[in-house]
C-alpha cells in the first residue's frame, strides 16, 4: 500500500500542479484578455473621435463653401457699389454747378456740356441699377434717411420728410448713400 499511497501522492500531487499551472494561466488569460479588452475599447474611442472629427471637418466645409458662395452673389450684386460711391461727390458738384443762372452765351453753352456729361454720368448709373431714393413727402426711415434738422410743417404730419438736403442712392436693395433729410416734428 505503501506504494500505492506514494503513487496517489504523487498523482495528487501532480494534480496539484497541474492545476496550478491551470489557474496560472487562466489568470495571465484573463488578464491577456482584460488587456485586449482595454485595447479595444481604446480603438473604439478613437474610431468614435476620428468619426467625430470627419463630421465636425465637413460641417465646417459646407459653411465655407456656402459663405464663400454667398460672398461671391454679394460682390457680383453690389459690384459697382465702390464705383458708385465714388461718383456720388461728384455728380453732387454737378448738380450744384447745374443751378447757376449764366448770363452770357459763353456761359450758357458751358452751362449745356455740363448739363451733357450730367446726364451720361447719371444714366451710366441708372444702367448699374443704382436709383435715387424718393425722400420728401415719404415717412423718416433712419435705415434710409439721415435726419440733420426738425422743422414745424403745417402741410405735412410728424415724422415725415419735408426736404431733401443731400440725394440718397439705393444700389438694388441697398442704400449705398443715406438721404440727408429735414423731417417735420
Amino acid at each position: 500500500m505503501s506504494k500505492r499511497n506514494n503513487d496517489d501522492v504523487q498523482d495528487l500531487e501532480t494534480e496539484e500542479a497541474s492545476a496550478a499551472e491551470t489557474a496560472e494561466e487562466t489568470t495571465e488569460l484573463e488578464e491577456e484578455a482584460s488587456v485586449e479588452e482595454t485595447e479595444i475599447d481604446q480603438l473604439k474611442q478613437q474610431v468614435q473621435d476620428l468619426e467625430d472629427r470627419l463630421l465636425r471637418l465637413q460641417a465646417e466645409y459646407d459653411n465655407f463653401r456656402r459663405r464663400t458662395k454667398k460672398e461671391k452673389e454679394s460682390a457680383a450684386k453690389y459690384k459697382s457699389q465702390s464705383l458708385a460711391e465714388s461718383l456720388l461727390p461728384a455728380l453732387d458738384n454737378f448738380e450744384r454747378a447745374l443751378m447757376i443762372n449764366p448770363e452770357t452765351e459763353e456761359a450758357k453753352s458751358l452751362l449745356q456740356g455740363m448739363k451733357m456729361v450730367h446726364n451720361q454720368l447719371s444714366e451710366a448709373l441708372q444702367s448699374e441699377e443704382i436709383e435715387i431714393m424718393e425722400t420728401v413727402g415719404q415717412p423718416f426711415d433712419p435705415h434710409m434717411h439721415e435726419a440733420v434738422m426738425q422743422v414745424e410743417s403745417d402741410e405735412y404730419d410728424s415724422n415725415i420728410i419735408v426736404e431733401e438736403l443731400q440725394k440718397g442712392y439705393l444700389l438694388k436693395d441697398k442704400v449705398i448713400r443715406p438721404a440727408m433729410v429735414k423731417v417735420s416734428s
